[in-house]
């Protein structure tokens, strides 16, 4: 498998989002085995979320070099690790996961004074975040 990610510090090309988070977590793993490296590759990330680099950056609060020299840097990689988690919460639950993508990145929740998912992560509140998703599968939450 080989997906092409751009080296240059421009934005990633080519890459988008699959139609399962499966196939998304395949496709991570494809690139983290044909670089040797057992981490999260935050272009093809960022690629799949139709995120700039800056953004991605911004939210894990490193500098966007960070994402071209440093991608194995803790900060970088735990943002991605619990974004994974919650996006995958809310495919699991949703069913559909380019609508979990939307959720993530676009749908303020009420329970959090109207942040995204996205910002919520950003935060360090995925696991907050990981309950809601799941009282709302329960049924608890309207």
């Amino acid at each position: 498998m080989t997906i092409a990610i751009e080296e240059s510090h421009s934005e990633p090309m080519g890459y988008q989002a699959p139609d399962s988070f499966a196939r998304f977590l395949a496709d991570l793993k494809g690139v983290a085995r044909e670089e040797r490296q057992p981490l999260i590759n935050p272009k093809l990330f960022a690629s799949a979320l139709s995120m700039d680099i800056q953004t991605l950056a911004s939210h894990a609060h490193v500098h966007r070099t960070t994402i071209y020299r440093a991608q194995g840097a803790e900060k970088l990689q735990r943002f991605l690790r619990e974004a994974l988690r919650v996006l995958g919460a809310a495919a699991d639950i949703n069913g559909d996961f380019h609508d979990a993508l939307f959720w993530f990145r676009n749908e303020p929740i009420g329970a959090f004074d109207y942040k995204t998912p996205e910002q919520l992560v950003s935060e360090g509140r995925a696991d907050d975040l990981l309950r809601y998703v799941k009282a709302l599968q329960a049924g608890v939450v309207g």
